[in-house]
């Protein structure tokens, strides 16, 4: 199994030795790459740094088959999750004699998904009914930092009472430390900052700004994610748009696919992750209810286990187990940031 986290910049030696070991643990043999760009395939094979023109997603899928080529793997299952998910298209695009099955994890479509983005998250947090779109509307009204990011944040890994409670304590003059840290959370990936081995973001700017389009001229409204990376991509690679035409590719997958999609989360919103579905052929969504965005970051014996069902060949028996793999205990990078959040949230009323 080659698995491909999200970002893009996110590193892989580092960050996911207990994923590496929860999986031996269930007889599953993971093949990990760092990204080109990332940790330590930052330099080419002269020890020079490359260039952020070397840096694409085409590049990216052709070292996953190189890799498998080095390790002697003639088929794998291919794990994106995010970012991860795009680049595990592509691969399947450009490699597909290479894939026996895919988990397409909180998966992203085209840089024209920041539309559906929008709108899911607007229908969610502004304009629906009761309580909470209220609230939301009132911190966007007071101009309140980084309403919407905090918005976000809060929603996906804490829920939406979590975000009520927050919401109602602010108002009252509450909570104000709770929101400046919150706030803060973020901050480093949005401005394109590096933490080495972990998170390095400046050499796949063309990726991020000129493939994915984030940091997009923003449509002005409340809500836009693209509000926070619009001042990295002033200093970016300029647009260029999808290198491969993913929603005419799909169809042509002929292997089994399952697609797993966080009820909460709002980055890769489940409207994505149903057309994805739709698209395939040969394909199961797993819909983790109380899960935000990525599985493989924030719910890793679910993601294990659909990756067991899917490296089987065994979507129906997936099918059937949705509901308990959705209730299995949370374990991964991110697992605790929603307790600690609503630790924090309940301090701060």
């Amino acid at each position: 199994m080659v698995v491909l986290p999200g970002g893009p910049g996110l590193a892989s030696a580092l960050p996911y030795h207990s994923l590496r070991r929860r999986a031996l643990a269930r007889g599953l043999d993971v093949v990990m790459t760092e990204h080109r760009g990332v940790g330590l395939s930052r330099r080419d094979v002269d020890g020079t740094e490359l260039a952020v023109s070397a840096v694409s997603t085409a590049a990216a899928a052709d070292d996953v088959a190189a890799v498998l080529d080095r390790e002697n793997i003639d088929r794998a299952v291919v794990y994106g999750t995010s970012y991860g998910s795009y680049l595990a298209h592509v691969f399947g695009v450009r490699h597909p004699h290479r894939v026996a099955g895919m988990v397409l994890d909180s998966p992203l479509l085209s840089a024209e998904d920041r539309e559906t983005v929008r709108s899911h998250r607007r229908e969610l947090l502004l304009d629906g009914p009761g309580r909470l779109p209220s609230l939301v509307r009132a911190a966007v009204d007071a101009g309140w930092d980084r309403a919407g990011h905090v918005a976000q944040v809060v929603y996906e890994f804490a829920g939406p009472d979590a975000l009520e409670r927050l919401l109602e304590a602010r108002l009252r003059g509450d909570a104000r430390v709770t929101w400046q840290w919150l706030s803060s959370l973020g901050k480093q990936e949005t401005a394109g900052e590096a933490a080495p081995f972990v998170a390095e973001f400046d050499l796949v700017a063309g990726i991020t700004h000129g493939e994915l389009g984030y940091g997009a001229k923003p449509d002005g409204l409340p809500l836009d994610p693209q509000a926070e990376f619009a001042p990295a991509a002033e200093h970016a690679p300029p647009f260029t748009g999808d290198t491969v035409d993913l929603p005419a590719a799909l169809p042509g997958f002929d292997w089994p696919t399952a697609v797993v999609s966080g009820g909460r989360d709002l980055r890769t919103p489940r409207p994505v992750a149903e057309r994805v579905a739709q698209l395939l052929p040969h394909s199961v969504r797993v819909e983790l209810p109380d899960n935000g965005h990525s599985a493989l970051d924030t719910h890793q014996l679910a993601a294990l286990h659909v990756a067991h069902h899917v490296e089987r060949g065994d979507l129906d028996g997936l099918r059937r187990r949705v509901a308990r793999i959705a209730a299995l205990p949370r374990r991964g990078m991110s697992s605790a940031l929603g307790p600690v959040i609503r630790a924090a949230v309940r301090l701060g009323a």
